[in-house]
């Protein structure tokens, strides 16, 4: 079994945290152009949460509740456009000017994309939920705060 609370698992966990959260954005934003996209990018997010709740960082829960709220955002992205008389799925481009990254280039697929990643991480929370990590969780013992030593 893994210790949840041996210091070098909670550092390793703590650094790369940060690193796949930037690797789960870019995998999300990219995913339309490049290999990725919303389900890679919920695994890569999902892949974070479950070594957080080994770590004993966090407990997961309303994992249902992210599951139907991704459904719910996939539904209006599919159902939409039919609103104003186009087909079912059809994506719409829409193009602005930002101060410092100039012409932005997005559409409704990045909105799709960010709902499969909702429903893909509220899986995995509660997977973790139904196989007892938040109990898990709350019978390893406290770790100790070493910042505090004198």
């Amino acid at each position: 079994m893994i210790n949840g609370h041996a210091p070098i698992i909670r550092l390793g966990i703590r650094a790369a945290t940060p690193f796949a959260t930037i690797l789960g954005c870019y995998l999300l934003f990219a995913g339309h152009n490049n290999p990725g996209g919303g389900f890679a990018a919920g695994l890569v997010f999902g892949a974070v949460l479950a070594l957080r709740t080994i770590a004993g960082f966090l407990r997961p829960t309303y994992g249902v509740t992210l599951v139907a709220a991704g459904v719910f955002i996939v539904a209006g992205v599919a159902l939409l456009p039919l609103l104003w008389g186009d087909l079912l799925f059809d994506q719409q481009v829409l193009s602005f000017e930002l101060p410092l990254l100039g012409k932005v280039k997005t559409g409704s697929a990045l909105l799709f994309d960010v709902g499969v990643s909702v429903i893909v991480v509220g899986t995995v929370m509660a997977v973790l939920d139904g196989l007892g990590a938040a109990e898990f969780a709350a019978d390893l013992p406290a770790a100790p705060d070493h910042r505090e030593q004198e």
